[in-house]
């Protein structure tokens, strides 16, 4: 792959050497004479055992992406007991993380220029597992509080990082590694939303016990990345999603006389893409579907719970909300790639959601395993969404830049709702206005949904 990156900026250089020049009677470029990014060497071909080990590291990074937050959820009223927290602190922890991701999102594009994204992605697995490891034994909400700010700190670089990753070493399969990766973060939030509670009571019931366990799989998920960021011949390819191709072309000139050195900079225009009306509409679509997925993330559970059901039929119906992105975040990015516009899987969604909303407030315990269905079924527009990032740029750099600008502000758009449920929950003493909240964000979530969809490129939009 960055061979074919080279061989085309070869061809770029020659078309754009002046007939009958000297370096044109008598350059000899090559493939090997582009050098790397930040790197003076050629461009190694990717091998195989690489490939290989970006697939586990996807993998295994997308199973840790959200255990942080959904083993919270299942646990929440045991760490509010313990902790001490009213419902409104309860509300402002489950905002907690999609204000890190907003926060430490916007940065991952320039620490990847600087250390790599694989360097960056290992980083970001080493603070979730220390994040995960030292929460539960903090002693206070605020310790909980920023223990979980570290842990949400390597998830928010690694949200980011990922469709760039996918981007840049699987650029023909896009639609079939978004999914795979959407696929294994779906399977992970189910995970945890479904044994956590079964855990802690198998040790012995403690809450800490219970939350702590999820560091193991974030440790695992650290060995991959070591690899890929000590090998700095993946490096320049996961780079070259951040930055343009940088280079020194060697030319030798025809007759007497030494060799001299042409030097070339490739580097695509500065993307501003602030300008482009699609990239706002796919940053306020992630936000408030972001917004949907944090709120049944943290609270799903304690509805059902105060309708009567029991913690550990409320841990499984989250789970069952969550389980259900594992098929369909693999099959909905295959069928988006394939369509013009992805307005019509928008819709769909977002007509789920909107009756899996009426079944919680008509009837929230008889009717508990459709409602998490059809609430599961919805959460998949955030695979849909990371989808629409690799889809609507055309280069590696346009999604690196897209990917943190849709996240981070989205992100933050995001950050009142989980908050807002909290507050309305405790000053009305039950559901009803909390859910006429999520009803009312899923009308626009739809309708800026259908405007993200259409076929075009934030490059197109950002020049004009």
């Amino acid at each position: 792959m960055m061979g074919g990156m080279a061989s085309e900026e070869t061809r770029t250089l020659k078309s754009t050497t002046p007939p009958g020049s000297a370096t044109a009677r008598g350059s000899a470029i090559t493939r090997d004479s582009v050098a790397a990014p930040e790197e003076g060497a050629a461009v190694p071909a990717t091998r195989a055992w690489a490939v290989r080990l970006v697939v586990v590291g996807i993998v295994l990074s997308a199973l840790n992406l959200r255990p942080a937050i959904t083993s919270l959820g299942a646990l929440l009223e045991e760490v509010r007991d313990g902790l001490g927290m009213s419902g409104s602190v309860a509300g402002l922890l489950t905002s907690v993380p999609p204000l890190c991701f907003a926060v430490f999102g916007v940065m991952a594009p320039r620490l990847a220029r600087r250390f790599g994204a694989g360097a960056v992605v290992c980083a970001g697995m080493v603070a979730i597992t220390a994040g995960l490891l030292i929460r539960p034994y903090t002693g206070s909400t605020a310790g909980f509080l920023a223990a979980s700010a570290l842990a949400l700190m390597g998830i928010a670089v690694s949200n980011v990082l990922m469709p760039v990753i996918v981007k840049r070493w699987f650029p023909d399969r896009v639609g079939s590694m978004t999914g795979l990766y959407s696929m294994a973060l779906a399977l992970g939030t189910a995970a945890a939303a479904a044994v956590t509670v079964p855990v802690t009571e198998a040790l012995g019931g403690s809450w800490q016990s219970g939350l702590t366990v999820w560091a193991g799989l974030a440790a695992a998920a650290v060995l991959p990345w070591i690899a890929l960021a000590r090998d700095r011949g993946a490096a320049p390819a996961e780079r070259q999603a951040v930055q343009g191709v940088s280079g020194h072309v060697h030319a030798r000139v025809d007759g007497a006389g030494p060799v001299r050195q042409v030097h070339a900079r490739v580097e695509p225009p500065t993307l501003r893409i602030t300008r482009s009306r699609t990239a706002w509409a796919l940053a306020v679509f992630f936000g408030l579907q972001a917004t949907a997925a944090y709120i049944t993330m943290g609270w799903m559970a304690q509805i059902f719970r105060d309708a009567g059901v029991s913690a550990g039929t409320a841990g499984l119906l989250l789970a069952v909300t969550m389980v259900m992105g594992v098929p369909l975040a693999f099959v909905i990015p295959r069928v988006a790639t394939r369509l013009p516009h992805q307005g019509p899987i928008v819709i769909a969604l977002g007509a789920c959601g909107l009756a899996g909303y009426a079944g919680l407030y008509l009837a929230p315990a008889a009717g508990a395993w459709a409602w998490a269905v059809l609430l599961g079924v919805s959460n998949c527009a955030f695979p849909l969404a990371l989808t629409m990032v690799g889809m609507r740029a055309r280069t590696g750099a346009g999604v690196a830049q897209l990917s943190a600008f849709a996240q981070s502000t989205g992100y933050l758009i995001s950050i009142p709702g989980p908050l807002l449920v909290g507050v309305l929950y405790q000053h009305s003493g039950g559901w009803g206005l909390p859910i006429a909240l999520m009803v009312g964000l899923m009308i626009p979530q739809m309708a800026v949904g259908v405007l993200a969809g259409r076929d075009r490129t934030v490059e197109d939009e950002a020049a004009r």
